[in-house]
């Protein structure tokens, strides 16, 4: 380890090849295969080990989207691709890589020893998912991404690669080239040495840096993503990267208390819903108001299962979306808050029949009684029938659902923008790389599970490609510190302003964030208006100018980084709501997950009167993406661009053994 001295402070110097920011499943994952195809001068950076999305959320099922490899069904990877692109707005490159690479890297998986369940003939059988024409998903259960982790950190220490554990990347350091910009390393703050007179400032230095930090679940006030899960995205942009789709984010219904998605069997086994006051009060089965018939009622309950996320098609009828928009009246336009009960099957109204398995709609009655829980008594027994790992989930953290309801919303829990990619995951910046959630390879909608299955493909592209044209070092240690002195030195003065400017503060670092939050859950999430996000929009802009003018009251120095992510965070957000507001202008209407209110609208449901009324989607413009960036003067602009379309892949064996030969295929 070298040091750096930069304005009087001694800054230890890191060099790698390649470092890996993040510790999350995608990350971990390019990192075993980077060293298995021979890059083992490598280091994971990372804020918390075991402290992401992938290790700790999910859902009932939590659910891996892989290419069928059982029975009869019909399968290939230019129609999983098609699947992947059906929602619109996903480039036909990155589907069709992520398609071809999803059996390889599920069996790397299942070495790794994830335990994914496989029939007596070694086939590893699927179910139904949101948005998946076929049984491609699979599952190990609700902890499918946790084992992801756990096996692949097994693997990261067999491979003894070097882990930087609490250590906060809070910038790229790029250099100009006559190609444009690339990245040479990172600043980062040790978070065990924040109250040192340098703040625990550390640099590396990197031939590629690859990010996979995560989606900004810390932007949202009603989220399904772990506390103080920020994701990076702010110094994505201060270097210039530029981001797609982040109009795309995915809203469904999840437990409060406990973060955790309520999909899958927790609705699959038709749970009574009702509504209390604050006090947990005046309890009323609100669903009746929406359904006329139990059948239909329950029906849609089971269907929100693999229908999870909401979805502006499936309003009308009623669909099973109208039930996202009954807990959102609820708890939004009412302030009650809404339980699920799994002691008590669905209530009737006062013109309804009592519940009765046998009048389930043929879907819903055929799954329960091939899976052997057409038991009429109660949801909690059919849950322990069907799944009792959901049960024992809760349980792991006080949840009773035997005893109690489970309190929910509808809540953010997967943003599918992200910053763009090529099909080798490599972003707008020359060296830099960018996988999972951080990484916008998904469209408009996305099959259940197709993240998970993202995430290890774009694992396995990025390392394939640095270890065929990016291996060797061509920035030596005496030109790095030419490079960068300025960038570390402009770093440290932001870091003193922040702290001169704290003494006086008007607002702490929790206010800021709180504000963010409520933003972007009132104006940017499931329900939305032109005029709302003009006026968030306007706000966040607002806030960005008395950031700079008047800081953040910091308090203790082990604060300083949660101050420097406000900061990210703020401009993270004005690029949501920038990007929102240049799809709203296009005349989007409500798509994906989410609804455009407008008085010019159709009207939502029957019973919610002339109030609630909504813009259809405009399906024209899935064949269109709107990227953002921030130029140099700090202003985020945006433009569209078109899909990309599936490749012809018509490949001839000779040309493509002579292009793997000779090195052509990672040009």
């Amino acid at each position: 380890m070298d040091t750096l001295e930069v304005n009087g402070h001694d800054l230890p110097v890191h060099r790698y090849h390649t470092i890996v920011v993040g510790s999350g499943a995608a990350a971990l994952n390019c990192a075993e295969h980077l060293v298995q195809f021979g890059v083992g001068d490598i280091a994971v950076v990372t804020d918390q080990l075991g402290g992401g999305t992938s290790h700790n959320s999910g859902s009932d099922k939590q659910t891996y989207y892989k290419s069928g490899n059982i029975g009869e069904q019909p399968e290939s990877p230019m129609d999983h691709a098609k699947t992947l692109m059906a929602g619109g707005c996903m480039h036909g490159d990155v589907a069709y890589a992520e398609a071809v690479g999803s059996l390889q890297e599920f069996y790397h998986l299942v070495q790794n020893g994830v335990p994914f369940p496989h029939d007596i003939h070694g086939g590893y059988v699927g179910y139904k998912t949101d948005h998946d024409p076929l049984q491609r998903a699979t599952s190990a259960g609700p902890k499918t991404s946790q084992f992801m982790v756990e096996t692949s950190l097994k693997q990261i220490h067999r491979n003894n690669t070097a882990v930087f554990n609490r250590m906060e990347v809070i910038r790229l350091l790029t250099a100009d080239t006559s190609d444009g910009k690339r990245v040479v390393g990172a600043v980062a703050i040790d978070k065990s040495a924040a109250d040192d007179r340098s703040w625990g400032m550390t640099l590396f230095q990197a031939q590629n840096i690859v990010m996979a930090t995560g989606g900004p679940g810390e932007m949202y006030e009603c989220s399904a993503y772990p506390h103080r899960q920020i994701g990076n995205h702010g110094i994505m942009f201060e270097a210039g990267a530029a981001a797609h789709n982040l109009s795309e984010s995915q809203f469904g219904m999840a437990s409060t208390s406990y973060r955790w998605n309520l999909s899958g069997t927790y609705q699959q086994v038709m749970p009574n819903y009702f509504s209390a006051n604050e006090d947990g009060g005046d309890k009323r089965n609100f669903l009746t108001d929406y359904f006329d018939d139990m059948g239909a009622m329950a029906s849609n309950i089971f269907l929100k299962g693999y229908q999870w996320p909401l979805d502006p098609q499936k309003i009308d009828g009623p669909g099973s979306s109208i039930i996202d928009i009954a807990v959102w009246c609820e708890t939004a336009l009412k302030n009650r808050r809404v339980f699920m009960d799994f002691i008590q099957n669905p209530a009737p109204g006062p013109a309804m029949k009592p519940f009765d398995l046998g009048d389930l709609w043929p879907e819903a009655h055929d799954y329960l009684e091939k899976s052997d829980a057409m038991i009429p008594e109660l949801p909690i027994a059919r849950l322990w029938r069907m799944n009792p790992p959901s049960i024992e989930q809760y349980a792991e953290h006080g949840i009773d659902l035997e005893t109690e309801p489970l309190e929910l919303a509808v809540v953010c829990q997967h943003n599918n923008g992200g910053f763009v990619v090529d099909s080798w995951w490599r972003t707008t910046i020359d060296h830099l790389f960018c996988l999972g959630e951080l990484a916008g390879t998904h469209g408009v909608k996305r099959p259940g599970g197709s993240s998970l299955n993202a995430t290890q493909v774009g694992g396995l592209r990025a390392a394939e490609y640095i270890s065929r044209r990016r291996l060797n070092r061509d920035v030596s240690a005496s030109e790095f510190e030419n490079i960068v002195g300025g960038q570390v030195e402009d770093e440290i003065d932001q870091i003193e302003r922040l702290i001169a400017l704290s003494e006086s503060a008007p607002k702490t670092i929790d206010d800021r964030r709180r504000e963010i939050q409520h933003r972007m859950s009132s104006y940017a999430a499931h329900i939305r208006s032109a005029e709302g996000v003009e006026k968030a929009l306007a706000q966040a802009r607002s806030m960005q100018t008395e950031l700079d003018r008047e800081g953040t009251r910091i308090g203790h120095p082990r604060n300083l980084v949660r101050a420097i992510q406000n900061v990210h965070l703020c401009k993270t957000h004005i690029a949501y709501l920038q990007a929102i507001s240049a799809l709203l202008e296009r005349g989007s209407g409500s798509r994906g997950s989410h609804l455009v209110l407008s008085d010019d609208g159709e009207r939502l449901h029957p019973k919610l009167g002339d109030d609630l009324r909504y813009l259809p989607e405009n399906t024209e413009l899935r064949n269109e993406i709107i990227e953002i960036r921030f130029r140099a003067d700090s202003k985020a602009v945006t433009k569209v661009v078109d899909v990309r379309p599936l490749p012809e892949d018509s490949s001839w064996f000779e040309d493509t053994w002579a292009s793997f030969r000779d090195g052509s295929l990672w040009a």
